[in-house]
């Protein structure tokens, strides 16, 4: 029986390896955190420290070792250097450090995060929040949450689903990129309740149904993105553009070769049912796929 062969154990055993870079990733970024990390500005005005650099070059090498035909989009890297990658089936995304404001300012939500992209589509991703003790994974077909103990082994883990909130909505927003347009959206909505959260956590939260609906229409890149839509897309739910279209990851900017996502709304629910609330509320989604 050739079961190293077999398509689960091969994403199984990739995603293992995901996990454990997401984590030892993470464990550096908190010992610097502890230690004072240096805090620095992008040309874009953005912060970024010497833990985003260090998280980056540790995630980059071991992918490197373990997928070495597989190029690689890591945010401080891309940052440097835009590179159309768009011909290649596989690419991994990496934010080092997501929600660098959050971690700046002292507070828990930020984190690692790690996909593989396959075919334009996110489909093995890795969120780890290190001072949550949180680590959140898909393999494409089911997502989980884990606790991640003091030696950094990986304690409880439980499957996660999402929920479209049956008829009334939590609404996770940003705490930190807020704006008019997303507000406008969701006064559209039965939403009873409005959560806050940095980071790729707010897909989290709506892949273990904490949540239902994340709308962002404000610039987001690829890499800030992919992991934690992974992580909705196998808890069952999606997340489509503003015109009604899956969001695709992997295509450059026609203008400068960045890797800016379109707006887009996460949701809990199935592909129809969020373009059928994009259509109430104006947003004029594009019809399916033939």
């Amino acid at each position: 029986m050739r079961t190293a062969s077999c398509p689960f154990v091969r994403v199984r055993g990739m995603l293992d390896k995901l996990e454990r870079i997401a984590i030892e990733a993470g464990m550096l970024i908190a010992q610097i955190r502890e230690a004072g990390a240096n805090v620095m500005t992008k040309s874009d005005g953005s912060p970024v420290t010497d833990a985003d650099q260090a998280a980056e070059e540790l995630i980059v090498r071991a992918l490197q070792t373990i997928a070495p035909d597989i190029p690689i989009i890591a945010e401080e890297s891309a940052a440097s250097c835009a590179a159309d990658l768009s011909t290649y089936s596989k690419l991994f995304f990496v934010d080092p450090l997501d929600g660098t404001k959050e971690f700046v300012r002292g507070r828990p939500d930020y984190t690692v995060n790690i996909c593989l992209v396959e075919n334009r589509k996110p489909k093995l991703g890795v969120v780890f929040a290190p001072a949550r003790g949180e680590l959140f994974s898909s393999d494409g077909s089911a997502s989980f949450r884990s606790t991640i103990l003091q030696d950094a082994s990986i304690g409880e883990r439980s499957q996660i689903r999402a929920s479209c909130g049956g008829g009334r909505l939590t609404a996770v927003a940003s705490a930190s990129h807020g704006n008019v347009e997303t507000e406008d959206f969701l006064q559209k909505l039965p939403v009873d309740r409005k959560v806050s959260v940095g980071s790729s956590l707010k897909f989290c939260l709506v892949a273990m149904a904490d949540a239902h609906i994340y709308p962002r229409f404000g610039r987001t890149m690829q890499w800030d993105t992919a992991a934690g839509d992974a992580v909705l897309r196998g808890a069952g739910g999606c997340t489509l553009t503003s015109d009604g279209r899956e969001l695709e990851y992997g295509i450059p900017c026609a203008t400068d070769g960045s890797y800016d996502n379109p707006h887009f709304i996460s949701y809990g629910g199935d592909v129809e049912t969020l373009r059928g609330l994009l259509q109430n509320c104006d947003l004029n989604p594009a019809p399916a796929a033939p």
